[in-house]
């Protein structure tokens, strides 16, 4: 059994929360370059442009990449021999939060009683937090500060099982045509297919902690993935919806198995500015 103390969990996130709202990952900054290369709008190009540039002066100058720091989602694989010592989990995670968007004086969007007085909680806490239970002496800790403007283009449907992988692309191909310049395309586009409604949205979600080019290694899948992608860009959506080629730089799909009478079908939505941070302790 190996103990990891609780003060260090609440400092790894606050890092993470300062890390991932400042320095866009290499892999998404990468596939934005390689999309200013084949994009065919000039106007679509020059957006691009803009968003490079935005990057590198969040990152020269220790800036947030967007004024929308987002929910923090965590998601958490907690290693079944580790013993978590001097506080609980969730504790040390929303401390994290609270430190980090403190420290870093990153905008807090975190509201109280959602639909009643919406008071603001002063600290971007509590997270949205999602522990998973895994093999080994490991803690893993993903950090997603989620902008509100793509969060919001989330959707669920339950479809009959014979619809079959024609639903599903033209879900994810209807998602993204609603949303338009919302959810600021290019976009990373998560899909959730199988499990239960909130099972569907889970790995729909976390699915977006993969790096830019990552294939499901199931080759079905990764073949929807292909076709997913190849199709929400020939909507023409473009580089915050001015038109163009590049509405997608990925597609990620995951699957889990599912009732015999369902299909349960989710999109998430991640903005161009995909932040991601990753820790093991």
């Amino acid at each position: 059994m190996r103990e990891i103390e609780a003060a260090a969990i609440t400092e790894t996130v606050a890092r993470l929360a300062v890390e991932s709202t400042h320095f866009l990952p290499e892999d998404v900054e990468g596939a934005i370059r390689d999309a200013r290369e084949t994009e065919r709008s000039p106007l679509g190009v020059q957006i691009i442009d803009e968003i490079l540039e935005n990057a590198e002066i969040a990152r020269e100058r220790m800036l947030p990449l967007c004024q929308d720091t987002g929910t923090s989602v965590v998601h958490v694989e907690l290693g079944q021999d580790v013993h978590v010592s001097g506080g609980y989990l969730i504790d040390a995670i929303n401390a994290g939060i609270e430190q980090g968007y403190g420290e870093g004086y990153l905008r807090k969007s975190i509201v109280e009683n959602p639909f009643g007085a919406r008071t603001n909680t002063g600290t971007n806490a509590p997270g949205v937090i999602h522990t998973e239970i895994v093999p080994g002496e490991e803690l893993h800790i993903g950090f997603m500060p989620k902008g509100g403007g793509c969060e919001n283009m989330s959707r669920y449907q339950n479809f009959l099982p014979g619809d079959g992988r024609e639903a599903v692309v033209d879900f994810v191909c209807e998602t993204v045509d609603l949303s338009g310049g919302n959810p600021c395309p290019p976009l990373i586009i998560g899909v959730g297919v199988g499990g239960t409604a909130e099972k569907a949205m889970t790995i729909a979600k976390h699915s977006l902690f993969r790096k830019v080019g990552e294939r499901n290694p199931d080759p079905e899948v990764a073949g929807l993935e292909g076709e997913l992608l190849e199709a929400v860009n020939a909507l023409g959506v473009g580089p915050q919806a001015v038109g163009g080629s590049t509405t997608a730089l990925d597609v990620f799909v995951e699957t889990y198995p599912t009732h015999i009478a369902a299909l349960p079908v989710a999109v998430n939505i991640q903005c161009h500015s995909a932040r991601t941070k990753h820790a093991v302790l």
